[in-house]
């Protein structure tokens, strides 16, 4: 490997000021999964690494102000997964962290990392789409906020600009009613890389009316079937209207026709565009019979009080 500086600064300002100083030569460092073997295989030549673990706020996770959970960049998958905050109303995410590669490096992998790699297939991006997540970056020009799905540009981009870095993601109130499902299609059972990814995610807040209909608000969202995550707004809307049989498989089949995948070592356009509509058929299915069995369970919470 080639030798690079290694940077811990101060504080915000400080990291800001050296990363926009090193002109594409300075990398950020937080977990390191991607930036050590990337940089043994000479993939890229840092002159330098600016650890940002140890700034303020990147490695916790806590409630804000407003209601939103705050997790802190640097937080490692385990960190959030185990998370009692995340578990108690982010199941979905919980679900994504817990398929990245191992439990070793899920120890050292971070939830910030994840995002900014900007890879297709990054597990907890069709999660963090789904829950409509806002990214917190500090640069020069101080604090700026913006939505996830702005975040990803392309296929190794996102929108950081020069000097600029993650800071934390900002996840609104998850109702109690919500219901998600992460599905991974890998070439191995456990610690590949996604060929395709789904989550499924829905709330309503009217999970104690048995007698509400299973539409509600539904979020799909789908990974390494584009440049970049996405959602499938049209599976979205349909399922808003009909959650019968037929309707899941019309959604699922506009899942699929969201998907805008490419043939490559790990499987073909075509296959990747089947396994969506599969992956979404069993997430929306498991969704609404997780939330079947939790009404089911209203009546006889109510009698026994």
């Amino acid at each position: 490997m080639q030798p690079f500086d290694y940077l811990i600064p101060g504080d915000h300002a400080e990291a800001s000021a050296l990363l926009a100083a090193g002109n594409g030569r300075v990398r950020p460092f937080m977990g390191g999964t991607d930036l050590l073997i990337r940089t043994r295989g000479g993939f890229v030549r840092p002159q330098a690494v600016v650890d940002l673990k140890g700034l303020p706020g990147m490695k916790e996770i806590r409630p804000g102000d407003d209601g939103w959970l705050i997790i802190g960049a640097a937080c490692t998958m385990n960190q959030v997964a185990m998370h009692p905050l995340v578990q108690a109303r982010y199941d979905l995410l919980v679900q994504a962290c817990n398929s990245v590669a191992s439990y070793q490096l899920r120890n050292r992998a971070t939830i910030g990392g994840n995002c900014c790699n900007a890879s297709p297939a990054a597990d907890t991006a069709p999660a963090l789409y789904c829950l409509e997540a806002v990214a917190e970056i500090y640069g020069p020009q101080g604090i700026r906020r913006i939505p996830i799905a702005q975040f990803f540009v392309g296929p190794g981009k996102t929108a950081l600009r020069s000097g600029e870095f993650l800071t934390s993601l900002h996840l609104p109130p998850s109702p109690q009613d919500a219901r998600g499902v992460f599905n991974k299609l890998g070439r191995t059972k456990m610690g590949d890389i996604s060929v395709v990814s789904v989550a499924v995610y829905r709330r309503s807040g009217r999970l104690a009316d048995p007698t509400a209909p299973a539409t509600g608000e539904w979020r799909i969202a789908l990974g390494a079937v584009g440049p970049t995550p996405l959602r499938a707004a049209e599976a979205e809307a349909a399922l808003m209207q009909d959650t019968s049989p037929a309707g899941i498989r019309v959604a699922a089949a506009l899942a699929a026709a969201a998907a805008r995948p490419i043939d490559d070592i790990r499987a073909s356009a075509a296959y990747r565009r089947a396994m969506v509509a599969v992956l979404a058929r069993r997430g929306i299915e498991a969704v609404l019979a997780d939330l079947s069995a939790a009404r089911a369970q209203l009546p006889a919470a109510g009698g026994a009080s």
